[in-house]
């Protein structure tokens, strides 16, 4: 007889356990599963995330924080029926400076987090990232497209990582019939980044709100896509209640150079700051453009708010950092 367990029926409070639950994307995350009638179990060794984004939770009876490094065994009393797993180094200074950290919680903190949903029933989500398709050779990036990463490269910890959770997770969902789901997430900003996380976003509106020279790489033709968080977050939610397990990138279309957003960062801020062009690192991607195709057809899913108004609170978010 078999002794898989059987997934819990979610009842009018179900329980999500989000790791990496006070990091940038995972503390939006938990904040719009709180308002969505979930207990959140957060968990996060501080690696990278912050106490200040999930501080203002202090005393909300339906939320709980560990603090662990989810490489480590997960024990958790009562049901779950929900596991989001986020944790992970997530910006190329983070990620260059922990790269062993970096692969071990996408490859043993992966499989802990899997073994959680695995011996509670529970439906699981990864949080992969439009990395895995490397420096591409197609574009925009389709979920079929297999990349064009450099194992080699100082990158490699962070887009192998993601690589081998994806295979993991595809792994579990075949061995132990787990209900799986991943997102690849594309270039995301808003209020929660911190000041010095090597991003553009940041580097760029912390610059400029200084007046100080803003950094392009290259020649500035390099192209991002930039989405607002609270746009992810219902997308990466949408996908989580539906019924795909095959990946679904969440990102914004709009395309545009980085030389084109250094000039949009100046314009919103007023700055004084001039644009200085430097190297362009190791593998950097030249490209990096959703097809979102997918999250369109199968969860009723577009991007809506513009740059100009997440900016306007991103900018006030930094503002408040910096005392400016």
């Amino acid at each position: 007889m078999s002794t898989r367990p059987s997934r819990p029926s979610p009842s009018t409070q179900p329980v999500s356990v989000v790791t990496g639950g006070a990091g940038f994307l995972g503390s939006h995350l938990v904040d719009l599963l709180l308002a969505r009638g979930h207990r959140v179990i957060a968990i996060d060794n501080f690696i990278t995330g912050s106490v200040a984004n999930i501080d203002h939770l202090a005393g909300n009876a339906r939320f709980r924080f560990i603090q662990q490094d989810v490489t480590e065994f997960i024990f958790l009393k009562g049901p779950v029926d929900y596991v989001w797993h986020f944790a992970s180094p997530a910006s190329p200074v983070d990620y260059l400076e922990f790269p062993i950290q970096t692969l071990k919680v996408g490859s043993l903190g992966t499989h802990k987090a899997l073994g959680l949903a695995k011996e509670k029933g529970a439906r699981f989500l990864l949080a992969s990232t439009s990395e895995i398709y490397g420096d591409p050779l197609v574009h925009p990036q389709t979920e079929s497209y297999w990349g064009n990463v450099n194992t080699l490269g100082p990158r490699g910890c962070y887009d192998e990582s993601k690589r081998f959770a994806e295979a993991l997770v595809m792994a579990y969902h075949r061995e132990h019939a787990i209900q799986t789901r991943i997102v690849r997430i594309f270039n995301t900003y808003g209020p929660r980044m911190r000041l010095h996380d090597g991003r553009v976003v940041p580097a760029f509106i912390s610059q400029a709100l200084t007046h100080r020279p803003i950094t392009v790489f290259g020649d500035g033709t390099q192209t991002r896509s930039f989405c607002y968080c609270s746009d992810l977050i219902e997308g990466i939610y949408r996908l989580m209640m539906g019924r795909h397990t095959e990946p679904v990138n969440i990102g914004n279309p709009h395309e545009m150079t980085m030389l084109q957003f250094a000039e949009a960062i100046i314009r919103a801020t007023r700055s004084r700051s001039r644009v200085v062009f430097k190297p362009l690192p190791q593998d950097d991607p030249k490209q990096r453009q959703p097809d979102i195709t997918r999250a369109r057809k199968w969860l009723k899913w577009d991007p809506e708010v513009p740059l100009g108004e997440g900016l306007k609170s991103t900018i006030a978010y930094f503002r408040g950092k910096l005392g400016r």
